[in-house]
């Protein structure tokens, strides 16, 4: 099968790159997973080639990609990771004292959404997705697995912080992270 795609990019494309999505040098440097010296160097010698062309042109020809992949400011003081193995699958922002959730998928694929179709879950969805991503609260011997993780009673937010929702039967997790 062949591909349409662009092997070289122009310094001036890259320039233009930039000035299109409003980036300094070290942002885009950090977009592309390289050093600020290389994105000089591809400024001021003539070309890209290789991988980094192909990223350029992919993005070149689908503007509305990096507004999709890009992570919005936090609102609220609490986010959440919904990752599949290494992959972010649904950014989670709440603000628990108000009992405001907001969402962003990185994914089209429902099944891998922390909250499937629903792009705009209640307090109570969220409350309800953490618990799947938990033990049942009816377990048996369920104080045993409480004493083993070091926490005093059943709470699923407390219980992702130790587990980070990890579950045998797949390869979700949960990454956590607080304002500080």
């Amino acid at each position: 099968m062949e591909y349409i795609r662009s092997d070289r990019i122009t310094s001036e494309e890259v320039k233009n790159f930039r000035k299109r999505y409003r980036m300094t040098q070290q942002q885009l440097a950090d977009f592309m997973g390289c050093s600020k010296p290389t994105v000089e160097r591809w400024e001021k010698n003539g070309e890209v080639t290789g991988v980094a062309a192909l990223v350029f042109d992919i993005f070149f020809h689908s503007p509305q990609l990096m507004d999709e992949r890009s992570i919005p400011e936090r609102t609220f003081p609490l986010r959440l990771w919904y990752m599949n193995g290494r992959h972010a699958c649904t950014l989670i922002d709440v603000d628990d004292i108000n009992q405001r959730v907001v969402i962003r998928n990185y994914t089209s694929n429902i099944l891998l959404r922390a909250f499937g179709k629903n792009e705009h879950p209640t307090y109570k969805e969220y409350e309800e997705f953490l618990e799947s991503r938990c033990f049942p609260a009816q377990r048996d011997k369920m104080k045993l697995i409480l004493k083993d993780l070091d926490l005093p009673f059943y709470d699923p937010f407390l219980i992702i912080k130790k587990t980070e929702g990890r579950m045998a039967e797949d390869d979700f997790w949960i990454r956590i992270e607080r304002q500080i």
